[in-house]
């Protein structure tokens, strides 16, 4: 496909990046990947996320996953938690082996910054895909 499409204005000073296609299947609606930093040490990428796109469910093993928010308008949630809402310049530690998930309000289009934290040994870091989210539950948010 090559360079990005989307006719949706970047809602970041990041770059959008391309679409997320090698995550698509584990996403309702349109997100885009931007790596931002890459180092031995440390992965960082922009995530963007069109209106009403957000992942599945999903499990960071033997990692804390950070979102830092920095365009438009989000949500994350914990599992057994309320949905929480993310603006930009606010951040989130998800802690690891903990269910959650993550994208843009309903009618909103939302970018954050994504980096994992390992916990114990970083070779044993991987990610359980789950469940979409409700698509009941997640259209009551606005």
């Amino acid at each position: 496909m090559g360079k990005d499409e989307s006719t949706m204005e970047n809602p970041s000073a990041f770059p959008m990046g391309e679409p997320n296609d090698g995550f698509a299947q584990y996403f309702v609606g349109q997100s885009y990947l931007a790596p931002v930093l890459e180092s031995p040490q440390i992965a960082i990428h922009n995530v963007t996320f069109e209106p009403g796109c957000r992942n599945n469910w999903h499990i960071h093993h033997h990692a804390a996953q950070v979102l830092i928010a920095v365009g438009g308008r989000g949500y994350y949630q914990i599992e057994g938690q309320e949905p929480k809402e993310l603006k930009a310049g606010q951040a989130v530690c998800i802690p690891a082996d903990t269910k959650h998930w993550h994208g843009a309000a309903p009618d909103e289009a939302f970018s954050h910054l994504a980096f994992m934290v390992p916990v114990g040994d970083p070779s044993l870091m991987g990610n359980e895909w789950l469940e979409p989210v409700d698509a009941e539950a997640y259209g009551k948010l606005d």
